[in-house]
């Protein structure tokens, strides 16, 4: 699905603020309310929106120990990394888990009220797991920079 600059400007401000009301939005970009819909619409049916959410502050509700978790397999084919994948489904405190490349074979991005809550997760459910070979932790001591906003000025836009 190709985008226009129209779309990375529609993208752009929603990035900034995800609550516009269509109107807002229409006006903000200068494009009229049932063809800004009319876009809005045709990306987030093509996948370029995934949804719309809400960003909560992990500390403010408790959260204090985020961690990164790199985990190996013991064993690679399609019954470990399934298991692996159900598995991790199940964890709520499990934030982000990417496949990568590397030493490791998934990194887990992971939160904890409390490093005990942390280590209860480690020794009592991840590890448990008959497939996991080895996992190696660091834990975030502090945050630099944290966003969700893609740098959509990367974004070439596409002519009809």
């Amino acid at each position: 699905m190709h985008v226009d600059a129209m779309d990375v400007k529609i993208l752009s401000s929603l990035q900034s603020n995800a609550r516009l009301s269509n109107v807002e939005l229409s006006e903000k970009v200068n494009l009229s309310a049932s063809q800004c819909y009319r876009r809005l619409k045709r990306m987030e049916d093509g996948g370029i929106i995934r949804g719309y959410t809400a960003l909560l502050e992990p500390e403010a509700l408790g959260f204090g120990v985020m961690a990164h978790v790199n985990v190996s397999l013991e064993k690679h084919g399609d019954n470990p990394v399934q298991a692996f994948s159900a598995a991790i489904h199940e964890y709520p405190e499990v934030l982000e888990c990417h496949a990568v490349s590397g030493d490791a074979d998934y990194v887990l991005r992971v939160v904890a009220p409390d490093l005990k809550a942390f280590s209860d997760f480690l020794m009592h459910r991840l590890l448990i797991l008959p497939f996991i070979a080895t996992v190696r932790s660091s834990i975030f001591l502090d945050e630099l920079k944290n966003t969700t906003t893609l740098p959509l000025q990367s974004v070439t836009p596409q002519t009809q």
